[in-house]
């Protein structure tokens, strides 16, 4: 019965509005006439809400942080107004190094709401800090910070040490936040401050605001994370007041508060939980033009308040009732009746109806390799996505500024601003978390939409639509150049990973332009088109596909500024990294004898040692060697040329600047460079396509295979015959060829079952993490779900994880350690 309620009240989410609406505004007897001003506000919100639905995304992974050779399993969750996005369909996934180059990229197909997917980082992966992007088509059309991001750190498992610190001066800033945006003049003003480090992280802070006469007003102090309020009365616009403000260390700053305001009006909120008191502070009780003034509050884009207020007439306050509101962020916002906002606060509403996850029972056991089982209880009225790892809690480092499914839907997601550790914030319910929660809305702005804008019909340009599948769409011209005037476009379309094929027609209009949509296919397809003239087929014609924003993307603009994540446990990271470099000696040993593993999807067939592309191409000093080898043909890179692909993976080689003359320098001076054993230089190298690069090794420092190896080399082979030539297949006459890239394959994440004996078996078992499964099955009639693993050879503790959503909208995470 209780999670009958909860799901009921949880639906209330987009009835809330009709419910406040009528229950609400009739219960305070203020309802506004049909054609009054403030119409226009309600319209601007409810037309912006209608034209461009709020998509949201996060991504949860098995571990915090990793090593280079190891695998970033992860699963993708997608809400549109809040709600799973059922009919979305194309997740993009980018891996970033810090300078913004995207060392990988997934399109990974969304089903249900959920799209799991993976990275392989080389064991050459450069250590680092790198940040995870992860976004859809139509979320590109807004703010860039409205893309899911995630900063996570990568370690290399053969220095075991932490990477050197910030040796920076030690440095720190204060912001100030007047409630409601203002300081009003003879009225006694709330302000919020937040206090950060050099590296963005929040610092403990005390000290005192004096006013214009160096008389004390008020005191400060930090009470969680760098945030705190104080409380200070301006006496007039002349009145300065100044904060002097220590941190920790003993470094002092004195910083100018905003000027007091003598026009126009503030905004307080008391949050008391089921109700929600506000009250208008106006700067001059007698300004006639503050006596209509409109209280509007909004979730999720979405109407849910209304009032007008009469200051002349003393009614300048009211209460919003939150106990139909579900959790989530409120903005309310005074106008004036020019329509202009005034003043803006945000309230946050915090409820008991998150997704309810627990253990039922568990059977665990530490010894290696035996068998443990947990059984989840889900709720029992609702469909449920959730996604499940388990990994040693004593070798795995936490990430201390986490942030999960939880606080990113419902927090990050709608604010400006860094939240440090905003997981914290829905920990529980006491009052010391809640009034530091209210410390982070008032610290933090709104940022989905400007009412400005919105009021004055300026709404965001739709660049991207809402995709479905995948689409194929260009222009078919005659040889001659003009645009082939009637006809279609056949198809003969053949996917490689499979062998099948299939045949599509597209109707060309009168400008040449054709297009299919809602193409789904894995990898690559082949496209072998010709034109038909609708008199005869077979017209030669050329064709010019459209490019994907997706192909052409190679470097972005990071959004956010990538902090040096907090420090980590060396005695985690010793056996963290450790492990780490044990498990790449296992994977190395796993590719280099026949053992197959029956429990792994291999899509691919294994080479054998002779017929390796190394083998082919590298002779004399260039085979073999001490470095690294980068083989092409097994791969479709995105890079524009062979030194922006060599960026972030090599360690020790740094290449900058302008990646058409790039500048290279390892161990303080130019490596040497090779073009199919023959010495070469940037400038030749950098004009090759990357298409056309079979294979790429890099040298330490010293190669001994030619003149100026001193500081390494870099020996680039061009395609020979037969290495992914790009030619038409011939039993497809008359045709030209177009591949077109699908949807990333998914790799299954290896469990092995030491219940059945395998050759792999012999092997070592070093995996940290022991289970991963994004998409585990949940029974509908029991409502609960089994994980069962087999230990490694050293784990005693688990760390279990569980993330997902429900129906309804509802999102939830379990964490235990066994």
């Amino acid at each position: 019965m209780q999670s009958h309620l909860k799901k009921k009240r949880h639906h209330l989410k987009w009835l809330v509005p009709a419910v406040l609406l009528t229950g609400v505004m009739s219960a305070l007897a203020i309802i506004p006439s049909s054609n009054d001003w403030s119409d226009r506000i309600v319209k601007a919100l409810q037309q912006f809400n209608n034209r461009f639905p709020a998509e949201k995304v996060y991504l949860h992974l098995d571990k915090d942080y990793y090593a280079a050779g190891e695998t970033i399993w992860f699963k993708g969750y997608i809400t549109l107004q809040g709600m799973p996005a059922v009919q979305a369909t194309n997740l993009y996934v980018e891996l970033l190094d810090k300078n913004g180059n995207i060392v990988q990229k997934k399109l990974i197909a969304i089903g249900n709401a959920g799209a799991p997917g993976n990275f392989d980082l080389p064991e050459t992966q450069k250590a680092g800090v790198y940040q995870l992007r992860a976004y859809t088509a139509w979320m590109l059309n807004f703010d860039p910070a409205f893309s899911y991001s995630r900063t996570i750190e990568i370690f290399d498992p053969a220095k075991k040490t932490q990477p050197e610190a910030d040796s920076s001066a030690p440095d720190f800033a204060v912001q100030f936040f007047p409630e409601g945006g203002n300081l009003i003049i003879g009225q006694a003003n709330q302000v919020a401050f937040k206090a950060i480090d050099n590296n963005g992280y929040p610092i403990e802070v005390t000290g005192v605001v004096k006013n214009s006469k160096g008389a004390t007003s008020a005191t400060i102090k930090s009470v969680h994370d760098g945030m705190g309020t104080f409380e200070i009365t301006p006496a007039s616009g002349q009145d300065a007041f100044q904060a002097v403000v220590k941190s920790a260390k003993g470094q002092s700053k004195t910083v100018t508060l905003p000027a007091a305001q003598a026009t126009g009006a503030s905004l307080k909120v008391f949050n008391k939980g089921a109700r929600i008191f506000y009250q208008a502070v106006p700067a001059n009780s007698n300004d006639s033009s503050l006596n209509d003034l409109v209280i509007i509050a909004q979730m999720g884009q979405q109407l849910v308040y209304k009032a007008t207020l009469d200051v002349g007439e003393g009614r300048i306050s009211g209460f919003i009732p939150a106990d139909r509101l579900p959790s989530g962020i409120l903005q309310i916002t005074l106008f004036g009746k020019n329509g202009l906002p005034l003043s803006e606060r945000l309230a946050f509403v915090r409820k008991n109806d998150l997704m309810q996850m627990d253990i039922l029972e568990s059977d665990v056991h530490k010894e290696p390799r035996t068998k443990n089982t947990f059984e989840l209880r889900l709720p029992d009225s609702l469909q449920t996505s959730i996604s499940v790892a388990v990994t040693d809690a004593d070798a795995v480092p936490v990430d201390k500024n986490t942030n999960n499914i939880v606080s990113t839907f419902l927090l990050t997601s709608d604010i400006k601003g860094n939240v440090y550790n905003p997981s914290w914030y829905f920990r529980n319910d006491s009052a010391a978390t809640l009034q530091a929660l209210d410390l982070v809305m008032m610290t933090n702005g709104w940022r989905r939409f400007s009412w400005e804008k919105i009021i004055n019909n300026e709404f965001p340009e739709i660049k991207y639509p809402y995709e479905q599948g995948l689409l194929m769409k260009g222009v078919a011209t005659m040889l001659n150049g003009r645009p082939m005037p009637t006809g279609k476009l056949d198809m003969i379309i053949r996917l490689p990973i499979d062998s099948s094929s299939m045949f599509a027609s597209a109707p060309i209009n009168e400008k040449g332009e054709f297009q299919i949509a809602n193409m789904v296919f894995p990898d690559t397809a082949y496209i072998y088109y010709q034109g038909n003239d609708l008199v005869k087929k077979g017209v030669d014609v050329n064709v010019k596909f459209d490019n994907h924003f997706f192909d052409r993307a190679t470097q972005v603009k990071i959004p956010y500024p990538q902090r040096i994540p907090p420090a980590v446990d060396n005695n985690a990271l010793k056996q963290f990294l450790a492990n780490a470099a044990e498990g790449n000696k296992v994977n190395r040993a796993i590719n280099n004898k026949t053992v197959y593993l029956q429990e792994v999807n291999v899509n691919a067939k294994k080479v054998k040692p002779v017929e390796t592309t190394e083998k082919r191409y590298a002779s004399g000093m260039f085979s073999g060697g001490d470095g690294y080898s980068f083989d092409l043909t097994k791969e479709t890179p995105i890079a524009l040329n062979v030194f922006q692909y060599l960026q972030s993976k090599v360690a020790g080689l740094q290449i900058s600047g302008d990646l058409s003359n790039p500048s290279l320098s390892w161990r303080g001076g130019k490596p040497g460079l090779y073009l199919n054993e023959m010495q070469s230089d940037v400038s030749m190298l950098s004009t090759l396509s990357i298409q056309d690069i079979a294979l790429i090794k890099v040298f330490r420092p010293p190669f001994m295979g030619g003149f100026g190896g001193a500081n390494g080399a870099i020996a680039v082979y061009t395609k020979k015959g037969g290495d992914n030539a790009q030619t038409p297949d011939p039993s497809i006459r008359g045709f030209k060829l177009y591949k077109k890239a699908g949807y990333s394959i998914v790799k299954q994440f290896y469990s092995p079952d030491y219940s059945v004996k395998k050759e792999v078996h012999s092997l070592p078992d070093k995996r940290l993490t022991l289970y991963w499964n994004p998409n585990v099955a949940v029974d509908t009639l029991t409502h609960t779900a089994k994980v069962v693993f087999y230990n490694n050879d050293f784990s005693k503790r688990f760390r279990l994880v569980v993330e997902g959503i429900a129906d309804d909208g509802s999102v939830g995470r379990l964490e235990q350690e066994f």
